[in-house]
């Protein structure tokens, strides 16, 4: 169930008010509020008719945490998903690219990972998948940390499952859905994205060599694992032991030293120092 979900207009997993927005007032193209003790009506499965229609002919985004969990899933590198399974364009961040699922090449524009079984991937299917018929919506409350979380439900035409009588909370399709540590992972993801949007490459723009080398950091983490340890990159910057373990041994934490590094060379903040400051 919940087989594909589409953004409006995405930044990370979530979509961004900005400060003084009222999201009490606010629907996205017609969907309406979720509040947290209001329930929806949603369900998939092969018996709906309508079955798979959303695996075909889909714009999927995709975020650093989808290819980890894809690309293991797969059992080839970052890299080589990258190039086989992506294609990417300036949306609605004009300043840096989005990644988005590259369909098959039938009739149909099917997603790759689609069989007559089904999902071949379900198990690691793509945040946006497994997070329909819900979007997440992300408002800062101020120039800190805090924010304002909300739900919408999107219902898109082609879609019978919304007239499935099963009934949802938001917290029980986030537990069914086992997206607690999608949204985790993508609530990083924004905090990096949130820098992008204010043009972080100054006069050189979109061509800057900073923009390619952040790709990298963000989507590619073999390219970044191969960057820190086969590079002076170590040499440069004060990385406890502790965490070039924690790097070597697990990709979520090389993607969460790939923001670190990030926020540092753009904002010269966060927790990642220079050896020679």
């Amino acid at each position: 169930m919940g087989k594909r979900g589409r953004f409006a207009k995405v930044s990370g997993s979530v979509r961004l008010y900005g400060l003084g927005e009222d999201m009490q007032e606010k629907k996205i193209n017609g969907n309406r509020m979720l509040l947290d003790k209001d329930k929806f009506r949603f369900e998939c499965h092969p018996g709906v008719s309508c079955f798979t229609r959303c695996c075909r002919n889909a714009d999927m985004y995709l975020y650093p945490y989808d290819i980890i969990r894809l690309k293991k899933k797969l059992k080839i590198s970052s890299d080589e998903f990258l190039k086989k399974h992506t294609i990417s364009a300036f949306r609605d961040n004009k300043y840096f690219p989005s990644l988005m699922l590259k369909m098959s090449d039938d009739e149909e524009k099917s997603c790759p990972f689609l069989t007559e079984e089904g999902c071949t991937v379900y198990e690691d299917r793509p945040f946006s998948c497994r997070a329909y018929p819900l979007e997440r919506a992300v408002a800062r409350l101020n120039d800190v940390d805090e924010r304002l979380v909300q739900y919408f439900v999107a219902n898109h035409p082609y879609c019978l499952g919304h007239k499935e009588p099963r009934e949802w909370t938001v917290k029980e399709w986030t537990e069914n859905q086992q997206l607690q540590t999608y949204d985790e992972m993508n609530d990083l993801w924004v905090n990096i994205d949130t820098i992008f949007r204010k043009n972080p490459w100054g006069d050189q723009g979109t061509s800057s060599p900073a923009l390619k080398m952040a790709f990298l950091a963000c989507f590619n983490v073999d390219k970044l694992k191969d960057f820190i340890f086969e590079s002076s990159f170590l040499s440069r910057f004060d990385v406890p032991e502790e965490r070039k373990e924690k790097i070597m041994e697990s990709d979520v934490e090389l993607m969460k030293f790939g923001f670190d590094w990030v926020n540092y060379i753009l904002t010269s903040s966060g927790p990642l120092t220079s050896k020679n400051p």
